[in-house]
C-alpha cells in the first residue's frame, strides 16, 4: 500500500509541474525546427558557393572544388559559382549592401570576385570536367532569416 501512495504522489507532482506547458514546449520546438531549417539552407549555400580566400588547388580549380564540395555525384552539377568574398560581405547583401531584384532575390551593390564552373563535354555523369570563368560581377541571391540560401546562376 505504501508503494502505491508514493507512486500516486509522484504522478500527481509530475502532472502539476508540466501542466500547461504544452504550448510553451510546442513554441520551443517550432523555434528549434525553424532555426535548423534556415541553418541547413545557409550551410548548403556556404558549401556550394563560398570560397574565401580562393582555395589554392592548382590548375584544375573547378574540377577539384566541385568534387570536394559534393557536386559531382551522383551526377555532375551543370553550373556552379564560387564567391570569393567574406561571409560578412555576402550576408550584408541580404540587407543594406543589396537591393531587391524581383522574385524575392537581392542584387549586391558592389561587385564580388566570382569563379563560375561550367560542365564541359556531353555527359552529366562522372568523371566531371569543368571550364572555369573568373570575373568580378554583381551577385544575385535569395535570403531567408537574413542569410543567403540560394545563388541565382541565371544572372551570370
Amino acid at each position: 500500500m505504501g508503494d502505491e501512495v508514493g507512486y500516486l504522489f509522484c504522478q500527481a507532482e509530475l502532472n502539476m509541474n508540466f501542466k500547461g506547458s504544452g504550448p510553451i514546449l510546442f513554441a520551443f520546438l517550432m523555434v528549434v525546427f525553424i532555426v535548423e531549417t534556415y541553418a541547413a539552407d545557409y550551410n548548403t549555400f556556404l558549401r556550394q558557393h563560398y570560397d574565401n580566400p580562393k582555395s589554392n588547388v592548382g590548375k584544375r580549380y573547378c574540377d577539384t572544388m566541385m568534387q570536394r564540395r559534393g557536386m559531382t555525384k551522383p551526377q555532375c552539377k551543370a553550373v556552379n559559382s564560387f564567391v570569393h568574398g567574406s561571409k560578412k560581405q555576402i550576408i550584408a547583401v541580404c540587407g543594406k549592401a543589396g537591393k531587391p531584384y524581383g522574385n524575392g532575390l537581392r542584387r549586391s551593390n558592389k561587385q564580388f570576385s566570382v569563379t563560375t564552373c561550367k560542365l564541359s563535354g556531353g555527359s552529366s555523369r562522372p568523371p566531371c570536367k569543368y571550364r572555369e570563368n573568373k570575373s568580378n560581377r554583381f551577385i544575385v541571391i535569395a535570403c531567408r532569416g537574413g542569410k543567403p540560401v540560394h545563388f541565382d546562376e541565371g544572372q551570370i
